[in-house]
């Protein structure tokens, strides 16, 4: 006997705040038989509010978006629908985008690049209760990990040294002192196996943890 979800049409919602990129995904959607568009949303807070009126099967996330992003919207209707299944839908090909998308609860993660070559299949895996994630951001998880994450304040000590601000001037923003901020600066430096300041921040931005 089939199960629910394989004797009727996948039911989806998409999340982005771009009505373009929704009507994209709708035409694709509308062209397979196997799936059917259900709710529409702009941004997260709509995200979880369609949600708990639609109950999709999958949910397609973007992840930045005005008011609240894709990780919170996650996270919110995971905690309310534990079974919710989540492809993020995004630009971003960073590995600390994508670790905090799927320990929210996201089971997918795919670049709207991929989206005509990979959208449907990864749908249907999802659907299945399989996870997906492309390959080459697998890899950067698996380079980086049990390797210790920056801490917030550490971010935000490495996106200012990103916008030129010395010791001395970080110290005055964050309200701290100039030896607190040299320590923090060592443990990012450790953590993230940079030479230097700017070794630092170039590593920072390429892993997603600030943008430059």
């Amino acid at each position: 006997m089939n199960s629910p979800n394989q004797s009727r049409a996948i039911r989806l919602m998409t999340v982005d705040d771009h009505p373009l990129l929704r009507d994209g995904l709708a035409a694709l959607i509308g062209g397979q038989p196997d799936m059917e568009l259900v709710a529409e949303a702009s941004n997260g807070a709509e995200a979880v509010e369609a949600y708990r009126s639609a109950r999709p099967d999958v949910t397609l996330m973007d992840l930045q978006m005005p008011g609240m992003g894709g990780i919170d919207a996650i996270a919110a209707i995971r905690a309310e629908f534990a079974a919710a299944r989540i492809i993020v839908l995004t630009t971003y090909a960073d590995e600390n985008n994508a670790v905090r998308a799927l320990k929210a609860g996201a089971a997918g993660y795919l670049l709207k690049s991929a989206v005509r070559r990979d959208l449907l299949d990864t749908i249907r895996a999802v659907n299945a209760g399989l996870r997906r994630v492309p390959a080459e951001i697998a890899c950067q998880i698996a380079v980086h990990i049990g390797q210790e994450e920056l801490t917030s304040r550490e971010i935000t000590v490495v996106q200012l040294a990103a916008g030129g601000n010395a010791n001395k001037q970080i110290a005055r923003h964050l309200s701290i002192s100039e030896d607190t901020v040299k320590a923090h600066m060592k443990s990012i430096f450790a953590k993230l196996e940079a030479s230097d300041r700017a070794h630092a921040v170039a590593i920072a931005a390429k892993r997603g943890f600030i943008e430059i």
